[in-house]
């Protein structure tokens, strides 16, 4: 018996791994990379050693994306159940043995390291709710949308009661875009919207009742109560939950149309924007490089979506398809809300701006997004070679 050895040069069998990867999505990806290791230099230079774990943290994502790529969608649909739930199980052990940290308890202390479970939800259920559908494909009825409102709102109840105010978002707008994706009728759609409207306009007329002190908004918290007031107007407290609004919107506006030039933010350097390498970092990079800067921001997150869109619709398969649109437009969330506090259009929730912001779990969990849109790109152009 004669062995077959591959004697093509290393370099060669190396590509063979990045075969299929999808072009436009890692040139988008490198962009935005650049773009989040340029701002957190400037924005954390000087905040101890937040700009080297910045960089660690995207090498890390780095890694996921690349091993979650090579996984092909029937894998990844095999991973769907056990990944939801283990989630939920950890969901309803932080509310058990959660660890609590200014007034919230979002962690779970394994000895080993802290995670905070409700990260994996924001993957785990739309890829339970896309393998849910793929399930029901051909005969698809009412019930089933019931079936998967269900499965949504498990998760969504728990991360609340930490609370989580921002996680739930995300995660609920994730299991959303896959009902969407999936045929969820406009005519349940439009009155949802239309009083989400009607709550808004409501707020706005009746502020100044609702907002006074002793006034009890049962479905909220006191903390959030005060964060919608604030964000209708924030001079009412401008030294204590106003702050991070108002700072933020002088930093945006000092920044002109050009900016104020690399490394030469004065409300960055002399602190006056809190969380400036987190949730407010994007009040730091629009002082700096100003509105030319922030259209090019906002470009390079276009140009993701709209790939990974492509991507969706180019995918073989239901669950594939309504696994990527279902991330892609996670993506819109994700920079529409941040981008939406820190200019005051939306209450302060604690969402980081992807790329660009600080955060370890939450890369990793971009990351884990990635890996799978390139795992869909892959699958597709496999296919056709």
């Amino acid at each position: 018996m004669s062995t077959v050895f591959d004697k093509r040069p290393w370099w060669q069998r190396a590509a063979t791994v990045f075969m299929g990867f999808d072009g436009p999505l890692a040139l988008a990806i490198v962009l935005l990379a650049a773009a989040g290791l340029l701002t957190m230099y400037s924005a954390g230079y000087d905040h101890g050693t937040r700009f080297v774990d910045h960089g660690r943290n995207m090498l890390l994502a780095a890694g996921v994306m690349f091993i979650v790529a090579q996984l092909s969608p029937q894998r990844l649909a095999q991973l769907a159940v056990p990944l939801y739930v283990l989630g939920v199980a950890l969901l309803i052990a932080v509310e058990l043995f959660g660890v609590t940290k200014k007034g919230a308890t979002r962690w779970l202390d394994l000895q080993v390291l802290v995670i905070q479970p409700s990260e994996l939800l924001k993957i785990a259920t739309p890829l339970m709710l896309a393998w849910w559908f793929q399930r029901r494909e051909g005969q698809l009825q009412a019930p089933d949308f019931v079936v998967a409102f269900v499965l949504l709102a498990v998760p969504v109840a728990l991360i609340v009661k930490q609370p989580d105010l921002g996680t739930a978002i995300l995660v609920l707008s994730g299991g959303l875009y896959v009902m969407f994706f999936a045929g969820l009728s406009w005519a349940l759609i439009l009155p949802v919207l239309g009083l989400g409207a009607v709550g808004i306009g409501g707020l706005i007329w009746f502020q100044t009742q609702i907002c006074e002190p002793g006034v009890d908004w049962v479905l909220l918290h006191e903390y959030q109560k005060h964060r919608v007031c604030t964000l209708l107007d924030p001079t009412t407290d401008p030294l204590g939950k106003g702050f991070h609004i108002i700072q933020g919107m002088i930093a945006i506006g000092s920044g002109g149309v050009t900016g104020k030039g690399f490394m030469n933010g004065t409300q960055t350097h002399l602190e006056f924007i809190p969380e400036r390498t987190t949730d407010f970092i994007f009040a730091a990079f629009s002082e700096e490089f100003g509105l030319a800067g922030c259209v090019a921001l906002l470009l390079g997150f276009t140009f993701l979506i709209f790939r990974g869109l492509m991507i969706a619709s180019d995918a073989p398969t239901l669950f594939s398809r309504l696994l990527a649109g279902a991330i892609t437009l996670s993506f819109f969330t994700y920079s529409m809300v941040n981008m939406g506090m820190v200019t005051g259009i939306l209450p302060v929730v604690g969402i980081p701006l992807p790329f660009i912001s600080y955060g370890g779990t939450a890369m990793v969990t971009l990351g884990l997004a990635l890996g799978i849109l390139m795992s869909v790109a892959r699958s597709k152009r496999l296919m056709q070679s």
